[in-house]
């Protein structure tokens, strides 16, 4: 994406007051951003590989809070990778750098006072990802579009077959913080987030 495209997407997926400061973090780094389509294990990830411009990507469908953090989640891999080259992936370089990233934007004008408490309470030891804290995350699923209608993982029953991202799977065991399931076309285990949304729930007679 060129320059005035990056900053249309920042206007149209994170809050106003945070424009300015996300499209700053792209012109201090120059990483190649992409949206992507909603996925099953991950909202965003950090790219590099030798040679090529790094990359960022970030699911186009999070409500602006989270798209917001998700950004900047990733940003802070990439300022780890420039500052260290080598270091933990989600260790105490990354923590630190997240917090410092993200700190400017952690403001009431730009999350709800809720909101704002408890990412600052997360924000002291943050982790690999949002679903691993299922506070946080029923936080920022409390502020998606018509988040009333919406069934989560958790609260179906083992053996539930349900849609997810236009595809089926099967409601396995649960790991701690996410649910090993099967998809039914490929055969293949996913250990999906126990918190995210699903579609279509029924339960299985096989």
């Amino acid at each position: 994406m060129d320059e005035q495209k990056i900053f249309a997407v920042l206007q149209k997926h994170v809050p106003a007051p945070a424009v300015s400061y996300c499209y700053q973090l792209w012109q201090q780094y120059r990483f190649r951003f992409v949206l992507r389509k909603g996925r099953i294990t991950k909202v965003g990830d950090f790219t590099y590989r030798t040679g090529q411009i790094p990359r960022i990507t970030v699911n186009h469908d999070l409500n602006p809070y989270l798209f917001l953090v998700t950004y900047i989640h990733e940003v802070a891999h990439l300022e780890v990778h420039h500052k260290f080259r080598r270091a933990e992936a989600h260790g105490e370089e990354w923590k630190n750098s997240f917090r410092n990233l993200l700190l400017p934007v952690m403001t009431s004008d730009i999350f709800p006072q809720e909101l704002l408490k408890g990412l600052q309470r997360h924000m002291v030891s943050p982790k690999a990802s949002t679903f691993s804290d299922s506070e946080m995350t029923s936080l920022f699923r409390s502020f998606d579009q018509h988040q009333h209608t919406i069934t989560l993982l958790s609260q179906v029953a083992e053996g539930t077959v349900f849609g997810l991202h236009g595809r089926w799977f099967k409601k396995g065991k649960i790991r701690r913080t996410r649910v090993l399931c099967r998809e039914l076309n490929t055969k293949k285990n996913y250990l999906v987030p126990a918190d995210v949304p699903i579609e279509n729930a029924q339960l299985s007679l096989l």
